[in-house]
């Protein structure tokens, strides 16, 4: 790891203590990562706006309509706060820009991709009391209310459309040209929305080299996380050493050669010599 200024320390000491956390809370996790994303504003209080943005997502949740109601109901009163009041949907456009995985700028654009539009959904219907949880569908992720068997969905990056299981099972095969599995079907946990959004934001970077100081702090952040790919490493390690920094790179290769040696011996052979290949290049 490169030296970290000690708010960036601070940041990634909560981040992964929140995700290790026995619930940890989704708005708080996609807040601190969102504060990877651009520059603190000086002398401010909340220089990374999660305090304002904690307060918007209680104000939007204030707005729903008290008391008891079912799924149904849920979702149509989410819908007209969310979608047709104040505007959040999204377009092909916001798939463009780093803002659309940014927590803090998805509430103030009130554009996103759909997932971190699930998350606004998910956060304000959560603080209302509303039974809701995300579905990390291939390629789209809706938000569901009620028993997860019943399958009242709503598609909040379409303004809140109503979804049904058909709607659901369509994108499923769109995506994947197979039916959908079960695992389709189970509510996402914060931890895999978390990471799933990561991984959009080093798709993202992936389609410009030059961001790979984007790529950088979404690499960090996904292993601060206490589940995640191994490969991983070895993509930190290929980073650093396309950014120039063939010493740290080489050094995280021969890391991960380890830990792959046991299962890949082959592999393992092939990552040290790429390790070599990288220190050879200060030559």
């Amino acid at each position: 790891m490169s030296a970290e200024d000690p708010a960036t320390a601070e940041r990634r000491r909560r981040f992964a203590e929140e995700a290790r956390a026995e619930r940890p809370d989704l708005a708080l996790l996609c807040l601190l990562l969102g504060a990877e994303a651009a520059p603190p504003a000086p002398g401010d209080a909340d220089p990374h706006g999660i305090d304002a943005a904690q307060i918007e997502l209680d104000r939007l949740a204030g707005l729903l309509p008290y008391g008891a109601r079912g799924p149904r109901e849920w979702a149509s009163a989410l819908a007209e706060l969310l979608g047709e009041r104040c505007g959040f949907a999204g377009s092909s456009q916001d798939y463009q820009r780093l803002d659309s995985s940014v927590l803090q700028q998805v509430l103030r654009r009130r554009r996103g991709l759909p997932i971190l539009l699930s998350v606004v959904w998910i956060e304000v219907a959560r603080r209302a009391g509303a039974p809701v949880y995300g579905l990390s569908l291939p390629g789209h992720y809706v938000v569901g209310f009620g028993d997860p068997a019943e399958r009242v969905l709503a598609d909040p990056f379409a303004g809140g459309a109503p979804l049904s299981g058909e709607d659901a099972e369509l994108m499923v095969a769109g995506a994947t040209g197979a039916p959908p599995s079960a695992t389709t079907q189970v509510p996402a946990r914060p931890l895999e929305t978390v990471l799933r959004i990561l991984n959009n934001i080093r798709a993202w970077a992936a389609a410009r080299p030059e961001r790979t100081d984007v790529a950088l702090w979404a690499l960090d952040l996904s292993l601060l996380l206490p589940s995640h790919p191994a490969r991983l490493r070895y993509e930190r390690a290929q980073l650093l050493v396309q950014r120039g920094e063939f010493l740290r790179g080489a050094a995280e290769m021969d890391e991960y050669a380890e830990i792959v040696d046991g299962i890949e011996p082959t592999a393992a052979e092939a990552i040290r010599h790429r390790a070599q290949a990288a220190r050879a290049l200060l030559n």
